[in-house]
């Protein structure tokens, strides 16, 4: 029974995968459009001075005559998640196409040979978990909202930047450091180094309970952060927020920090670039952007393409346990 179920949801599970790969390749040319050549910026241009960069640059001695604009920190980061996506597609075993064309052909879902899946199934089943959250919050008159920003432009680096700080904060330092001293024996610099690059793979793991403690502590504290720290953010955002943090500490524990930053590049470059390509087209605000039918579309795929990965889910845990009963 479970076999057939797995089986019957492998075409359009891989179809909704390829979409959104699809989509999140095609976000990286949509970014950079947005942020030079779009009409999003009112007052502000890819030409706005990054004082604060030059300062610490300045600090370390590094080039301190030198100016940093708007656009050269977008394309630093750019270069960055473009980097990361790639060893996502590549690897670790697979590339994505053998891991697409083993699903269709054999009906194998060998998504740990590959990154891109995970991420799109965990990235679309945060989606699905986070639409949840907010109607469920709503109907109790609870509001999931932020605070509007000064320029367009600068909140979309700001969203694009955020991804690469919070995961070295949230899952890197705050998962990564205490799961190594959970489940490490033995230290060298360049072991500590692997082991908060990809835990799962370089520690000794076999009871994952104290590991999901801190990855659920951490995902309450990141939670808490958007409302604590002056985000903007309504406290409708704090249970959103921690559950996200919860999924990409998860993603960070299992499958490595790169998955786990480019989900987090998902949840804001990837839907922002989307929307502001609407609201640049339309010449209306990003709030009235989200709500457009191509961006409810693509929400639509997500959701979507999260319930199938958690029938997929659920299937397997239960097969797998079978499986435990029948040998015992």
């Amino acid at each position: 029974m479970e076999n057939k179920i797995i089986q019957s949801l492998g075409i359009p599970f891989t179809a909704l995968i390829s979409i959104i790969f699809l989509l999140m390749i095609s976000s990286f040319p949509i970014g950079a459009y947005v942020v030079f050549n779009s009409e999003i910026n009112d007052n502000i241009t890819y030409e706005y001075p990054m004082g604060n960069l030059e300062s610490i640059l300045s600090e370390i001695g590094i080039g301190s005559s030198m100016k940093f604009e708007l656009g050269d920190g977008f394309i630093l980061l750019w270069s960055i998640y473009l980097i990361l996506f790639t060893i996502a597609i590549l690897g670790p075993k697979k590339h994505f196409i053998q891991v697409l064309q083993s699903i269709i052909s054999h009906g194998k879902y060998e998504i740990k040979d590959n990154y891109m899946f995970p991420i799109i199934k965990w990235f679309s089943i945060l989606v699905l978990t986070s639409t949840i959250i907010i109607f469920a919050q709503e109907f109790f008159g609870i509001s999931t909202e932020q605070l509007g920003t000064s320029n367009d432009l600068i909140q979309f680096f700001d969203v694009t930047l955020a991804p690469l700080i919070e995961e070295f904060l949230f899952r890197g330092i705050l998962i990564g450091i205490p799961i190594f001293l959970l489940y490490s024996n033995r230290f060298s610099f360049q072991f500590f180094i692997k082991s908060l690059w990809r835990p799962w793979q370089n520690l000794e793991i076999v009871e994952k309970r104290k590991g999901l403690f801190v990855i659920i502590i951490v995902g309450i504290v990141f939670g808490a952060s958007h409302i604590i720290f002056g985000e903007g953010w309504s406290a409708g955002k704090f249970a959103q927020a921690s559950i996200g943090g919860i999924i990409i500490g998860w993603v960070y524990f299992r499958y490595g920090f790169a998955p786990a930053i480019i989900i987090h590049w998902a949840t804001n470059y990837f839907i922002f670039s989307y929307g502001y390509l609407v609201a640049d087209l339309n010449q209306f605000t990003i709030e009235n952007a989200f709500t457009h039918p191509f961006v409810s579309m693509i929400e639509i795929l997500l959701i979507v393409t999260g319930i199938i990965s958690i029938i997929i889910l659920v299937t397997n845990y239960i097969m797998e346990k079978r499986c435990i009963i029948e040998k015992e």
